[in-house]
């Protein structure tokens, strides 16, 4: 863990570093498990109202400020509630800007689309809901969830079967919190996604929560912007839960303890 990040100093000094310039600073955040508890079912996510109030307050006070989920882009708009900021979806392979109503794909997947699709379309059905899988089409993403079945460490086993089949199948295989992501190789990822964020933004200091490993690329593209001078102040926000990976407490900035610790250093940013 960076040195300091839990005391009350150092909080207040990264606080103070986002607040001191907000024209030029950026807030971004990741959704499901950030700023929506984690659910069963993806299906049956919420944002607490709370946290669409202070994006709209932050959003008009701020540069820019943008969710960066794995969901699509226009779902993650729909559940998040807010039209006003920027949204990357899909880890990364899609970008929906305020005032756009479709989302720009990656172009590094042009023609690479259904790849992931048909790979899961191979596979037994039946075997996998026997097991305990459930596919979300993503479109270029797919996903397999496995959070609440009958025999969870039956399907994370089985979940790592067909993770090493789709990279012989020339898929890139991604790991969340209880679910596998398939994709085609190449473009996407939330460092991508930072980074397709920030291009034509003139910035000094840009924040980013996120509570899972996928979210830890985004902070290391964060802080390679800050080495390259690119940036003055890079914060990156570890939301700890029990599924937390352990590399979060080892490589953030900041700790907060769940949705209502972001929720709360959300509100001490919007003062």
């Amino acid at each position: 863990m960076p040195a300091g990040a839990e005391t009350g100093g150092a909080r207040r000094a990264l606080v103070a570093a986002l607040r001191a310039e907000p024209e030029r600073t950026a807030i971004l955040t990741d959704v499901d498990g950030t700023l929506a508890p984690i659910v069963e079912r993806p299906e049956q996510a919420a944002v607490p109202g709370r946290a669409r109030e202070l994006l709209e307050v932050l959003a008009a006070r701020f540069a820019l400020v943008g969710c960066i989920s794995g969901r699509r882009a226009a779902d993650a708009r729909l559940l998040v509630g807010v039209g006003g900021i920027a949204y990357a979806g899909n880890h990364g392979f899609e970008l929906l800007l305020p005032g756009e109503d479709e989302p720009r794909l990656d172009p590094a997947i042009a023609g690479r689309e259904r790849e992931a699709s048909d790979f899961l379309a191979s596979l037994d059905g039946a075997d996998l809901e026997a097991v305990g899988l459930r596919g979300e089409d993503k479109g270029p993403i797919q996903a397999l969830h496995w959070r609440g079945a009958a025999d969870e460490r039956a399907a994370d086993a089985r979940a790592h079967e067909i993770a090493a089949q789709a990279g012989r199948a020339g898929l890139e295989p991604r790991w969340g919190r209880k679910v596998l992501e398939l994709r085609p190789v190449g473009g996407g990822g939330k460092d991508a996604a930072v980074g397709a964020l920030l291009a034509e933004e003139d910035l000094g200091a840009v924040a980013y929560a996120g509570d899972d490993r996928t979210d830890l690329d985004a902070c290391r593209r964060l802080r390679e912007l800050r080495e390259e001078g690119r940036l003055q102040t890079a914060v990156c926000v570890g939301v700890l839960s029990p599924e937390a990976p352990p590399e979060m407490s080892e490589e953030a900035d900041l700790l907060v303890d769940g949705v209502d610790g972001w929720l709360e250093l959300l509100a001490e940013l919007a003062e």
